[in-house]
């Protein structure tokens, strides 16, 4: 395997699963902290602020910083207030979203008028917020998605995703919002502006093929696929456009690198 100046590293399925420890993670991240190597972890998950992350990877023994993290929720922050840094939005989401776009300096509202609506992972979702996102769009709104993930892994299995919640919307108002996460280029833009490295010494490293593996070659960079999440190596040789390399788990990557 070629060696990568800067990596760009998902977090669920492929750091963790849920409140469970994949091996491999922590001695994967040690040796890119030994070497200096530049790394940043994309995350599609907006319910959680940097801080949040780094803590959480705290957990298992992973050491990374604040810095280090780009969330869905600070992508689209940063989209939004790029478009209209005085902008009214009514969220469905929690408090990473929720933080990340009122430290972008923009205003959130319980409304069904507003510039924006803007939905993102919420466990407590209900009806009403539903039904208020769906007037907001209906009434004008751009419409914004934090990311499409359908599903998420997790300790019991794989959950409801934020595209999942999305849908509610779209089938609602017939109205298809602009997706900021993964596979999209907005967030990844973002990533590869504070890498500062040519794309041919980038990799993205992830497990779920379709946002993960798709972001990285719709960016233009090589892929490390990690079969330690929701695509299975099955799953993946059914793919028309396959990653660069496709591991077991980051020992093998590991192994690789330090080969």
């Amino acid at each position: 395997m070629k060696q990568y100046k800067g990596y760009l590293i998902d977090l669920d399925g492929t750091m963790y699963k849920g409140s469970d420890e994949i091996d491999g993670a922590k001695q994967f991240i040690d040796y890119l902290n030994e070497h200096n190597i530049p790394h940043l972890f994309v995350t599609n998950n907006s319910t959680k602020v940097p801080s949040d992350v780094v803590k959480k990877l705290a957990g298992f023994g992973i050491e990374a910083k604040p810095e280090e993290v780009i969330t869905s929720a600070l992508a689209t922050a940063g989209y939004i207030k790029k478009e209209n840094p005085k902008a009214s939005i009514y969220v469905i989401g929690e408090g990473g979203i929720r933080t990340a776009l009122l430290d972008a300096g923009l205003t959130l509202i319980d409304d069904t008028h507003v510039d924006y609506v803007v939905v993102g992972l919420d466990t407590k979702v209900d009806y009403d917020k539903f039904a208020q996102a769906t007037l907001g769009v209906r009434n004008g709104a751009k419409f914004i998605s934090t990311n499409q993930d359908i599903s998420i892994p997790n300790e019991r299995g794989l959950l409801p995703g934020n595209g999942s919640i999305t849908s509610v919307v779209t089938v609602s108002t017939q109205v298809q919002p602009t997706f900021i996460g993964k596979p999209q280029p907005i967030i990844m833009d973002m990533a590869m502006e504070i890498m500062k490295l040519p794309k041919d010494e980038v990799a993205m490293v992830g497990d779920l093929y379709e946002t993960d593996i798709m972001s990285g070659i719709n960016a233009g960079i090589d892929t490390i696929h990690v079969q330690t999440g929701v695509t299975s190596k099955e799953e993946l040789a059914q793919k028309e456009t396959q990653p660069t390399y496709t591991f077991k788990d980051l020992n093998e990557v590991l192994n690789e690198l330090e080969g």
